[in-house]
């Protein structure tokens, strides 16, 4: 069966997923059940030298002390933390980026590489999920 962000049954323990060899990668599912959010900032970042756009570090800044990782694609971020986010958020920004905000139903994939001294815990970011959204133009996701 296919692994699927909506179907438990296709989803695995970390320990399952280290040992498998399906797939590329391994990754997160958000899900309703533990208030877990990912805020995904593309663009962000230069890849070479992890220098972060002013916006992003301000954002990352207003994140607090939570576990936030470097994408994929090295350009970006995922800041990863505690919030009540039932509907997915894309959040324009006046230069044509975007911010993303993510608490159920999504596969995000993970690099293991920490963004500077990010800890490995994760905290409250409702304050900052709540500044984000609050009076900007934002599109469900």
């Amino acid at each position: 069966m296919a692994a699927s962000s909506t179907n438990k049954r296709t989803w695995s323990t970390y320990k399952c997923a280290t040992e498998s060899a399906a797939g590329v990668g391994l990754g997160f599912v958000l899900s309703n059940v533990d208030n877990i959010v990912c805020i995904d900032l593309d663009h962000c970042r230069n890849r070479i030298t992890g220098q972060l756009v002013p916006w992003a570090a301000a954002i990352v800044r207003d994140a607090g002390a939570t576990y936030v990782e470097v994408s994929p694609s090295g350009e970006g971020l995922h800041i990863f933390g505690y919030a009540d986010v039932r509907q997915g958020r894309r959040i324009r920004r006046p230069d044509g980026t975007a911010v993303e905000i993510y608490g159920t139903g999504r596969y995000i994939t993970m690099t293991g590489r920490r963004h500077g001294k990010s800890p490995s815990i994760l905290a409250d970011v409702s304050a900052l999920v709540a500044a984000l959204t609050s009076g900007c133009q934002t599109q469900e996701a």
